[in-house]
């Protein structure tokens, strides 16, 4: 607001508000004008009017409407939809939510490259901010909210240090009340609400050297959040246990257990996993949204050719549909995206979940208990007789699980299920190894889909790069072996391959990347491969016929999205690399 009309207008505002007399408008006029300093700057030295009063005359005379924050309560969900890093960068912040609107407070409304950033966050998180301009006094207030988590873990050391340094609690006093009480729970709902607010997939709670680290796993990697004293430990996991309702004197074995949660308006499953070390016990929470809606397969990053088959194949009335990946990669969720398809009035669709991760209208869903005999075995037994005509196993973990799938797929019913195995040609192997008959698998199995998650190129920060020469001499030769239908609307015909990275920004923390996209490859069982599941899926036979019918592999997939510009050829090394 430093340069002509601009500033005589604020002026002319203070000067019709009484703020300032005739006299003081010259002299302030003739003082910009002569030095160059900013008209806010000059009322705000002589203390000619205070800044919340200087703001609002300067939203006037922007367009853009006034907002005090200094005492007002926001919440950290709401703060929260603008990184603190971000907010640092721009003088911006998050205040209010109603729906789909967002009031976002900024310093300086007309700081063009910061609303920008704001627009990007808003659009990748769907949300639709309305701008409001703000005093300093204002954005401080709000961005100190930022601090909570490390105050609010501070604060409840400073006490726990008293109770947990202190000598063992009174014989009298149970030690469930003694946790409960302490401050350590403080502790642990800031590290449950944090992970959440920071859309980490999972905590690590664990002993690391004379500390106790948390870490969390965002976009597929592992970051240290949090560091505090290790005398907290032990009480920290004993707090996750009373959580969990797992056994506080048994610190011999693993122990599996379950908290929810609402944190804001979203009901959180934490699945909780703990492990006996030679000290003490590590905790991994698995971080699991109820009420996240599912993804399109789009979404998820399939290609349209994949999409078409898999469009294909949910409409068989039997047989077997098999998603297999490491942990991690992403096959529940592409499995409720297609059963999501499946999901209309005249189908009955039940499934059996360890645990449900996603909650389906329409969908019967059951979680199996193991402790009560309630197993994917003996549920999927229960299911046949309930008249489905999709059933979703969760996994397929043994040879019992495997045959009851197998027969249920050979009587008419079309079974969904994922299965551990490296890529899609390992399955009929894996189930062979699980004692079932190669010619029962030729009958009933349809479709494997391998994938893996690679994390996407950051879209702010994206930059085109090169390869060294020997490497993409590498590419170039796998890439020659693609189909033309996959490559075609890539241009290939340079001397050198085009591939991409995210130099690090704001938006990404630096990592130049944001979110993840699924590699995968699609191995269809027609009459050909029948036939050879059929002889014992001879490995050379099988490769060369799934070539020969168009498959490409999970490396051509990656490579395909490294060229789109979707992800990193570091990534696709890294998630192909086994």
């Amino acid at each position: 607001m430093a340069n002509g009309g601009t500033a005589t207008e604020l002026l002319t505002i203070l000067l019709e508000a009484g703020k300032i007399s005739p006299e003081q408008y010259k002299e302030l006029e003739k003082e910009h004008a002569d030095k160059g300093t900013p008209v806010e700057d000059l009322v705000m030295q002589r203390r000619l009017v205070d800044e919340e009063f200087l703001v609002r005359a300067k939203g006037t005379l922007l367009g853009v409407a006034y907002a005090e924050l200094v005492g007002k309560d926001v919440s950290l969900d709401v703060l929260n939809l603008i990184p603190q890093s971000v907010s640092e960068n721009t003088r911006a912040v998050a205040f209010a939510r109603e729906g789909d609107t967002v009031s976002v407070g900024m310093v300086e409304p007309r700081d063009v490259g910061a609303m920008q950033a704001i627009d990007f966050l808003a659009q990748n998180n769907n949300f639709n901010p309305k701008y409001f301009v703000i005093s300093n006094a204002s954005y401080k207030h709000a961005f100190r909210k930022y601090q909570e988590i490390g105050k609010e873990v501070a604060k409840a050391l400073e006490v726990a240090k008293e109770k947990f340094e202190a000598p063992t609690p009174k014989k009298e006093e149970k030690i469930e009340d003694v946790i409960k009480g302490a401050p350590v729970s403080r502790i642990v709902s800031v590290i449950l609400r944090h992970a959440v607010e920071g859309g980490a997939s999972d905590i690590h709670i664990e002993p690391f050297g004379d500390e106790t680290r948390v870490r969390y796993r965002v976009d597929g990697v592992l970051r240290t959040s949090l560091k505090l004293p290790k005398y907290i430990h032990p009480s920290i996991v004993s707090r996750i246990k009373v959580l969990a309702n797992l056994k506080l004197d048994e610190t011999r074995i693993p122990q599996d257990g379950r908290i929810t949660e609402t944190i804001g308006k979203k009901v959180i499953d934490f699945r909780v996993s703990t492990l006996p070390l030679t000290e003490h016990e590590k905790v991994v929470m698995r971080i699991l949204d109820t009420t996240r809606g599912v993804p399109t397969l789009d979404q998820l990053g399939f290609r349209s050719q994949y999409v078409k088959i898999i469009e294909e194949q949910i409409k068989f009335p039997h047989g077997m549909f098999l998603i297999t990946g490491p942990t991690g990669s992403g096959k529940s969720t592409t499995l409720f995206t297609v059963l999501n398809m499946r999901n209309e009035e005249g189908v009955n669709i039940s499934t059996l979940e360890d645990p449900v991760e996603y909650y389906i209208q329409g969908v019967n869903q059951s979680q199996i208990r193991p402790e009560v005999g309630f197993t994917f075995a003996a549920g999927l037994r229960a299911l046949l007789r309930q008249d489905p005509n999709v059933i979703m196993v969760g996994e397929v973990r043994d040879s019992e699980t495997g045959e009851l799938a197998v027969h249920a797929a050979l009587t008419g019913h079309l079974i969904f299920s994922t299965l551990h195995t490296n890529d899609s040609m390992g399955v009929v192997p894996r189930l062979v190894d699980m004692h079932l008959e190669p010619f029962l698998l030729a009958a009933t199995l349809n479709i494997a889909i391998a994938q893996r998650l690679a994390r996407k190129i950051c879209d702010r920060c994206r930059v085109p790069v090169h390869l060294p020469a020997e490497v993409e001499e590498r590419v170039r030769r796998d890439v020659q072996e693609i189909p033309e239908s996959y490559k075609g609307h890539l241009d290939l015909s340079g001397d050198r391959l085009t591939f991409f990275k995210g130099q690090g920004c704001l938006r990404c923390g630096d990592t130049g990347y944001v979110g993840r996209v699924a590699a995968a490859e699609l191995l269809v069982f027609d009459e050909k491969m029948g036939d050879l599941v059929a002889e014992g899926f001879p490995a050379e036979k099988a490769r060369l016929a799934a070539r020969e019918s168009g498959m490409i592999s999970l490396q051509q997939d990656g490579l395909l999205k490294a060229l789109e510009g979707l992800t990193t050829i570091e990534e696709v090394m890294r998630i192909t690399a086994e």
